[in-house]
């Protein structure tokens, strides 16, 4: 093979595997602006809507690790190909599922095969690219996260209100299909010689632990957080962490390497990746249900507004990786979350039923704040280890980011339930349904929440809700705040030379 023909090979693999990660945000965020319709349509209890995201980030950030595995021991393409592959056929099917128990169903086994395409993926350029040309190549692939977040929103509206909700997930569908195809083509079969079993215990205790302290967190505003089944659940997630580490302490290949933690650095690299989860992430999911459900916008416009948060992270990532000349990663990514939080507090300022105008200006500061530490945090989560061991650090970051991400949400779910119904409470007759009616509200059933309470006034409800949601951004914007500080401490040293061992 000449060396053009091995160039433009090459740039295939990259465009194969930009493609599927394009796909990963599409289908993260892109049903969010119809969840209260698929909601209905499905017939989904408000808790069954909540798991419709939590089941995909629950699989896709419990099963990285174990995915990267799989892919060095059997073959990064044939890996690669089972993720796209199953992706995009997942996709299809969520489009012809008759209950939301399906649905969510489906959603999970996305996870599955949204690990295996991502981790594979990685691995694939990995090998294909060396020296100057890998770190742009993984550039491109955080370039086309932020592509994936900018386009699902506004093309997910539009084609919501042209086909319905079903018709969101083809434009998955058509990347994953591209990028399966192209990958055949394009991928060279690569596996690690040295590469052993999957630590199956490790990976079923890390998966169990966190769907059963989701589980706890989505179902304690229903059920009361003193519930028996709630509290059951919450300590079989501690048993099970516990469980988890003292098998990768003890086994000889872990999928979890504890001793990474001993780095200062390490950690704040792990912390930083969990930031954007409550300044931005959850946002991703919650505020387009709110625009559509209590603000009354149609799903187009929610997806414009939604536009302004998502767009930065097409620029702006780059540019934080230039500004290193001059400033350090600890400033940047710092400063740049302090400038988001200052956003998701001003966009609690923001009434029911303002408007893009009103609403738009606050998103825009939330992305470009976010998009600073999101341009540098993938690099810096492998230039804080050994050489050796970056490998591990970036699935570890992975699944740190991606679990982060689930965890949160559904942890901000069930915060906004609680202050929705510390509003409520008191104005309805009967307190033992102020639960079932703020689950209403934080899922975007408008009309839901009042015919369960017919007795209360429409806008009495509205501005039940409009504090709760002021209330909670403050919180957002108060553990964001916290986050910049710890993260800036943590990273003030400058960034060790790979090679070399980090000070800890």
């Amino acid at each position: 093979m000449t060396n053009e023909n091995s160039r433009l090979r090459s740039m295939a693999v990259l465009v194969a595997v930009c493609l599927a990660s394009a796909s990963m945000p599409l289908a993260f965020t892109g049903p969010t602006v119809a969840l209260p319709s698929i909601g209905m349509a499905l017939g989904g209890s408000p808790v069954s809507i909540s798991w419709a995201t939590n089941a995909y980030l629950l699989a896709f950030g419990s099963l990285l690790l174990a995915a990267g595995t799989l892919a060095d021991r059997y073959g990064r393409k044939l890996v690669f190909a089972i993720g796209t592959g199953g992706f995009a056929i997942l996709s299809l099917m969520l489009a012809l599922v008759p209950d939301m128990t399906s649905f969510n169903l489906i959603r999970a086994s996305e996870g599955v095969t949204a690990a295996a395409a991502m981790s594979a993926g990685m691995a694939v350029l990995a090998q294909e690219f060396d020296g100057p040309g890998r770190m742009r190549a993984f550039s491109f692939v955080g370039a086309s996260f932020g592509i994936g977040l900018s386009v699902a929103p506004i093309a997910s509206g539009y084609l919501f209100e042209a086909f319905g909700w079903r018709s969101i997930f083809a434009v998955v569908v058509g990347f994953d299909l591209l990028a399966f195809i192209i990958g055949m083509f394009s991928i060279v079969e690569t596996k690690d010689p040295d590469a052993t079993a999957v630590d199956w215990p490790g990976c079923f205790s890390f998966t169990l632990a966190l769907a059963a302290l989701t589980a706890a967190i989505l179902d304690g505003p229903d059920r009361g957080w003193s519930h028996p089944i709630v509290l059951i659940l919450f300590g079989l997630s501690v048993a099970l962490l516990a469980m988890f580490i003292v098998i990768e302490r003890r086994v000889a290949r872990p999928m979890l390497d504890l001793s990474l933690f001993r780095y200062r650095q390490f950690v704040g690299v792990q912390i930083l990746a969990a930031a954007p989860a409550y300044g931005f992430v959850v946002l991703l999911i919650l505020l387009p249900i709110r625009l559509v459900g209590i603000d009354g916008m149609t799903a187009s416009e929610a997806g414009r507004t939604m536009l302004a948060m998502s767009a930065p992270l097409l620029i702006l990532p780059l540019l934080a990786g230039s500004l290193t000349r001059w400033l350090s990663p600890a400033i940047l990514c710092g400063l740049g979350l302090v400038v988001a939080s200052a956003g998701v507090f001003w966009l609690g300022q923001v009434p029911i039923g303002a408007g893009i105008a009103a609403t738009a200006p606050t998103l825009l500061v939330i992305g470009v704040g976010i998009s600073f530490p999101w341009g540098l945090m993938d690099g810096l989560a492998v230039s804080v280890v050994p050489k050796e061991r970056a490998g591990m650090a970036a699935g570890i970051f992975g699944t740190v980011r991606v679990a982060g991400e689930g965890i949160a949400l559904a942890l901000v779910t069930a915060l906004l339930n609680g202050l929705a119904q510390s509003q409520v409470s008191d104005l309805i007759p009967q307190p033992g349904n102020s639960s079932a009616i703020t689950l209403r509200l934080a899922t975007g059933d408008l009309d839901g929440a009042s015919a369960l309470a017919p007795q209360v006034p429409l806008p009495i409800l509205l501005t039940g809700y409009t504090h709760a949601f002021s209330a909670l951004t403050v919180c957002l914007a108060t553990v964001t705040l916290a986050t910049a500080a710890v993260v800036f401490m943590s990273l003030r040293q400058p960034t060790i030379d790979r090679g070399s061992a980090p000070q800890v």
